[in-house]
């Protein structure tokens, strides 16, 4: 009977999510007066999944645990096939366990500590979605419903980093985590991708048993892909600036996201995989070296922070780097009753450090004597080895630079086809050979003007194209064409302002549901 609700467990934070961003799309419990009624929602839906899971686990106890569960079919393609399942044997149950308590305890204690705050039912509705996010992840069956844990914990510790988003200080952080994670999830897809391919399947046990009977060099590939994943998401090295810039969002979402659970989901994939990595040593050895300078990394650079956050953020990475450097050495069981203290531990840390705050008076200390007498190591750890130099130009300028790239088409090109100004004030060809013939001297009919070769042989070729728009097309089609233009575009101005209301946002979302599912 407990076993045919297990699929309940991440569906119930997942719809207090729903429910509490339909709230807030139509107006619902807004304000002080709904804050009671939202908190109540959210904790009320990870509260029943603890309870299901504490009886899984009372009954695990007596008998074996549940193993594989599979609910049916999701996606069928030829010889592929994606399953509901979850996979509830002992490690799965005690991590699910330990993700519901943490995710219940934070959302208690958010309940004083966001009070009154203008985002309050935003901030549980984020949460209730990383919860269900959490227990999808550690409770799935096989690595496609994982990675979609996966990605909904990355999309809520995005919107958390940037909670605060006039600040522009918040939406960079946010976008230094956000492109970071694209790696990780690069190397997710892939072993998904190779898994299908190689092994015939995506299912925990499949994986486990099918990766003793192919080559070595395909589990290194499919290894390799997944071990990626993991590093990013646990904040390795080289992959660790991403993870101090996301303690920008609320205390509560850093001890639940960076402090607890999320930062320890890499470790959790390593373990679940260990059939797989035990079929080839380099990727464990990589792991163990990656997890040694992690450790050290995290080590050195806590010695020297000031605010007790950052010192709690680098005391994390280092003790994660500890559990990289025991699956690497083979010591997979000890990784998992490290990863399991720990994140019960840091989580009570960062929810107690703001009340420490309040009892401490004076600086903190600083760094220990032998480190200040090593000038060199010292300005190396305060400037945190470079690291976030390092990231910014290789990540974030040029993720930056696209940006501001589409940005531009969006203004010069697609808006200006349908006949409206940019930024600027510019108007499209068509509006500009109007005002011509109307007799008006102050419109502009420059294109532009490029710098560099490229941007020369650009601008020449704009002006040719302006050219033939203007004398042959406009003039030659005369008013039907402008007609049919004018037409074009305001359908199409009609259709971006009834996308822009929230019940055709909405419609369009349950639609892609639909079409995924």
């Amino acid at each position: 009977m407990l076993h045919s609700l297990v699929w309940l467990i991440p569906l119930l934070p997942l719809l207090a999510a729903g429910w509490i961003g339909l709230s807030m799309v139509v107006g619902w419990q807004a304000g002080e007066p709904g804050e009671r009624a939202t908190a109540r929602v959210a904790m009320v839906a990870v509260l029943m999944p603890l309870l299901l899971l504490l009886l899984l686990d009372i009954s695990a106890l007596f008998r074996a645990a549940p193993g594989q569960l599979v609910f049916g079919s999701w996606l069928a393609s030829g010889d592929y096939r994606i399953l509901i399942s979850f996979t509830l044997d002992a490690f799965g149950l005690s991590m699910a366990t330990l993700v519901a308590l943490i995710c219940l305890l934070t959302l208690a204690f958010s309940v004083d500590y966001m009070h009154r705050e203008a985002g309050f039912q935003r901030f549980f509705m984020i949460l209730s979605l990383f919860s269900a996010a959490m227990l999808l992840l550690v409770t799935a069956g096989n690595a496609v419903l994982a990675f979609i844990g996966w990605e909904l914990a990355g999309v809520s510790s995005y919107l958390l980093i940037g909670y605060v988003y006039e600040r522009k200080t918040a939406g960079a952080n946010a976008t230094r985590a956000f492109v970071t994670n694209k790696i990780g999830d690069t190397g997710f897809i892939l072993g998904i991708a190779l898994g299908f391919l190689w092994l015939g399947g995506v299912e925990w046990p499949q994986m486990a048993t099918g990766s003793g009977e192919v080559e070595p060099l395909f589990n290194g590939l499919i290894g390799l892909g997944f071990l990626l994943a993991a590093l990013v998401k646990s904040a390795q090295v080289p992959f660790t600036p991403w993870i101090s810039r996301a303690l920008e969002g609320p205390t509560p979402s850093s001890a639940v996201f960076y402090g607890s659970l999320m930062v320890h989901a890499g470790v959790f994939l390593v373990i679940r995989l260990e059939p797989l990595f035990a079929q080839v040593q380099a990727l464990l050895i990589l792991a163990g070296l990656l997890g040694l300078m992690t450790a050290l990394y995290g080590w050195l650079v806590g010695l020297v922070q000031t605010d007790i956050k950052s010192a709690l953020i680098f005391a994390t990475i280092a003790q994660v780097g500890l559990m990289f450097l025991e699956c690497g050495l083979g010591w997979f069981e000890l990784a998992a009753w490290h990863l399991a203290l720990h994140a019960a531990w840091r989580s009570y840390q960062f929810l107690h450090a703001p009340a420490l705050l309040q009892l401490l008076s004076g600086p903190g200390p600083c760094a220990p004597a032998w480190l200040r007498r090593r000038t060199r190591l010292h300005a190396a750890a305060v400037q945190r080895f470079w690291l976030d130099a390092m990231a910014d130009w290789l990540l974030l300028r040029p993720t930056h630079a696209l940006a501001q790239d589409l940005q531009d088409f969006d203004q010069r090109v697609v808006t200006r086809m349908v006949g409206l100004p940019d930024q600027a004030g510019n108007l499209n060809s068509l509006a500009r050979w109007e005002a011509l013939r109307q007799g008006r001297g102050d419109v502009d009919t420059a294109v532009g003007h490029g710098r560099g070769m490229a941007g020369r042989l650009m601008e020449w070729l704009a002006k040719v194209l302006y050219w033939f728009e203007e004398h042959l097309v406009l003039q030659g089609a005369g008013e039907g064409l402008k007609r049919a233009i004018d037409l074009l575009g305001g359908y199409l101005k009609r259709i971006e302002e009834l996308l822009g209301q929230p019940r055709y946002l909405l419609l369009l979302i349950m639609a892609t549901f639909a079409v995924i599912i």
